[in-house]
This record gives C-alpha cells, structure tokens and sequence, in this order.
C-alpha cells in the first residue's frame, strides 16, 4: 500500500496557510485514492440512469449507508448483461472524489451480479480438479463422425436453441434421423437430469453423434453445466459429443469436457451435419470422376485387345509366313554364294597374274650366269696375281720389322724382373737385375753403374 500522504496543512488546528477549495477537495481526493485502492463493493443498485453519452450513474446502497458511483462508457460497453433498478451487484471501483461538486463517489471498473464471485471461485476450483485429471486431454476427444447416419440432442423442449438446431438441421441434411432425449437445461437438478440423459442416449446407442446445448443466459443460467457430475458422465460417454452452449463468450466445464465445442447451437449444429448440397455436389464430383476413370480403363484395354489380336494368328497363316521367310532366306543365301564365288574367283585370277609377273625368264638369267661365269674365269687371274704382289710387299715389310732380325744386327732387349722392356738408361740404378735377349739366346745381368 502506498504510503499516507501528509496531511498537517489540513488537520493542524493553526494551518500556516489558507487552502482553497480546490487544494482542499484535490487533497481529500488524493488521500481517498491513496488509501483505497481498486476494491470490490457489494450493495443494491438505485436511483440508476444511463446517459446519452453511455454513462451509466447509480447509487449503491445496503440497509444503512449509500454512495454514489459512476461507470463510464468505455467500461459499461463490455457488460453483457443490464443493470436495473433494485438489483443485487458486486462492483470493482476507485474510491475517489468528484472534485467539481465535492461527492464522495466510486468510479467503477467492472460490475457483476451479486453471487457471481463465488460461483466463478466455484468453477475455477472445479476446473482446475477436473483438468488435473487428464478429463480436458486433447487425447481423448473422440473425432466427429463425418457422415452420421443419425444425430442425438439433449436439451428442453421448451429451449428457443432447440428450434434453431433443428432448423440448422432441416435446412443442412433433412434426410438424417434426429432424435431428442429431453432435459431441463437450467434450475434445480438440471445437472443429474442432463447426465442421465447423456447416459440414456449412451445405453440406447442410437446416435452416431449428440448435441449438448441451450441458449445464453448469466453464470446463474449456466450452472447446471459447471456440475462435476454432469462433466464425468460427458467423459464417459462413447459417442462423441458437441457442446453449444450459450453465447460464444460464455464458457462452462461441459463444453471443456465435450469432445468439441460450438460457438452457439447454430454452430454445433453445422458442426455434426454434413451440407446435403455439398454432399451431391462431392458425389457428382466423385462420379465424374469415377466415368473418367472407367473411361479411361476400358480405352487402355480395348487398345490392348487390338494389340493382342493383332499378334494372334492362325498356324497355317504362322506356316506360310514361316515358308515364305525360309524362301527369301534361301534366295539370300544363294545370292550370297554367288557373289562369293565370283569374290574368290577374281582373287585367285589377281594372285596368279600377280604370280605370272614375278617369275623370272630362264633364258635371261642362263644368258646371265654365262657372262658372270665368263667373267669371273677372265678376272680371277688378274685378282691372284694381285694378291701375290701385296703378300710378298707385306711379307718384306714385315721382315724388316721383325725384331729378331734386328737382334741379329747385333742389338739386345734389356727387361726388368717384372717383364718391362728397357728403353732409357736413366730408368736404371746401380743394383737393378736386367734379363738381356739376343738373337740366340740371352743373358741375367745386374747393372753397376747407370749411365
């Protein structure tokens, strides 16, 4: 809480300043903003008038005391209900001070009718229980039937929504079976009577899909569907169940429950019934298509018929195709043989001309090996008499060149113990062993004296 504002200007029996009104009803107003924050205040609505402007003003009152309050027309739009007169309400106000006449007023946030609190405590508490449960779970909703075969309502006869679901119905697809299993939809043991109902139409299993619904009303109205009971049964139930309950912004445990959940009972009712114009139209659609496909299908096999029949044949049509295929195979191969009997002829004619060619002439080569013989008989002569003056040129040559002709004249060839010949004194020391050979014979000699 915010906190006090100081307030000895006001209270102090010797004020060191003289306020005006204004900063006397401003501070008073401070003050009363301060000290009360929003707050819920119960009491009976009266002396109530609604402005041109939207304004709603009302005093309320209880057995001793009243205030004036006030609720503005951005605030009063949101109320889907209409005060009146003498009406037992709980408002959300600021307690304030309207500065231009000095009233003490509220100036209300949001109103309600008195009881609601409690009821709306109540179905918090019951759905918070039933929802830690796993009785909400999307698992377990049942899916719609797309094309019931018959459709169930639970709800009074005497509920203006019945007459709109079966107008919905009527106009969508008249040919599908309704049945009713009436139950009053509002006032004491409304709840049991709905869920014995639910149960009735579960054990007669005559429905493919029911309607749970009523028109709007208050919190009060619609309590009969916040009952934990009637929840339990809704969970139970086999067939799939649609909630259209009241207007699109009331919400009750049933319709958490229920499989699914409507807007209104106009809009549960299209919800289960499939549109008759829509369903001729799928159907012609579907036959249509099914001609095309049919179409289609005989098409592909008339042309696998003529196919087929175009490659059967009877065995004597098979034979004489068959002789005429061996007859033109049998030309083809004489044809063949022909021209290859032409082919090796020619290459046997060109191979023995090319042979003929190549051939030498006796005469000619005779007449040849005459002259070469005549010839060689005239020069072989002349070639050994040739011969004989290059032997005996060379036979001297080499005489001149033989070393034991030189030894003769009376040389020698000094060689050291290693077998190297000799060739200059300067080579040898006093001691060297030398192996002399002359011309006849040779001799071991040691130097003593190098020159």
């Amino acid at each position: 809480m915010p906190p006090e504002p100081d307030l000895t200007r006001v209270s102090s029996p010797f004020p060191a300043e003289i306020l005006t009104v204004s900063a006397l009803v401003r501070s008073v107003r401070d003050l009363l903003e301060n000290r009360y924050p929003l707050s819920w205040v119960a009491g009976e609505i009266s002396n109530f008038t609604r402005a041109k402007s939207g304004h709603l003003y009302f005093s309320l009152k209880d057995e001793t005391a009243q205030v004036r309050c006030v609720m503005f027309r951005n605030r009063g739009q949101y109320l889907d209900w209409e005060p009146r007169e003498g009406l037992r309400v709980e408002v959300r106000a600021l307690v304030t001070l309207y500065e231009a006449r000095g009233d003490f007023q509220l100036n209300v946030e949001s109103m309600r009718r008195a009881g609601e609190g409690a009821l709306f405590e109540a179905f918090l508490r019951l759905r918070d229980k039933l929802d830690r449960e796993g009785l909400f779970d999307a698992a377990h909703k049942k899916p719609l039937p797309p094309y019931p075969r018959c459709i169930g309502i639970v709800t009074s006869l005497q509920a203006a929504a019945l007459r709109d679901v079966l107008t919905t119905l009527a106009r969508r697809n008249p040919s599908i079976p309704v049945i009713i299993y009436p139950a009053p939809v509002q006032g004491e043991g409304a709840a049991q009577k709905i869920a014995a109902a639910i149960a009735a139409a579960a054990r007669r299993n005559e429905c493919d899909v029911l309607i749970l619904c009523r028109g709007g009303g208050s919190i009060e109205d619609l309590w009969a569907f916040n009952d934990e009971e009637l929840a339990r049964t809704i969970y139970a139930c086999p067939i799939p169940l649609v909630s259209g309950i009241g207007h699109e912004t009331d919400f009750t445990i049933a319709e958490f429950v229920a499989d699914r959940r409507a807007a209104t009972p106009t809009a549960a009712a299209e919800l289960v019934s499939p549109a008759r114009a829509e369903l001729i139209a799928e159907l012609q659609q579907l036959r249509r298509a099914l001609l095309r496909q049919m179409q289609f299908a005989l098409e592909a096999r008339a042309q696998r018929v003529d196919s087929m029949a175009g490659r059967l044949q009877s065995p004597a049509d098979r034979l004489r195709a068959s002789a005429a295929l061996i007859g033109a195979a049998r030309v083809r191969l004489a044809a063949a043989f022909a021209l290859c009997s032409r082919d090796a002829e020619w290459r046997l004619s060109h191979a023995a001309r090319r042979l003929t060619a190549a051939m030498p002439s006796l005469g000619m080569l005779q007449q040849r090996l005459t002259q070469l013989e005549t010839s060689l008989k005239r020069a072989t002569p002349q070639r050994l008499a040739r011969i004989s003056e290059d032997v005996a040129r060379l036979s001297q040559a080499l005489t001149h060149l033989d070393p034991a002709t030189v030894l003769g004249r009376g040389y020698a060839i000094a060689r050291r113990a290693d077998g190297s010949v000799v060739r200059d004194g300067a080579m040898l020391h006093s001691g060297d062993s030398l192996e002399l050979t002359f011309a006849r014979g040779g001799a071991a000699v040691r130097v003593d004296k190098p020159r």
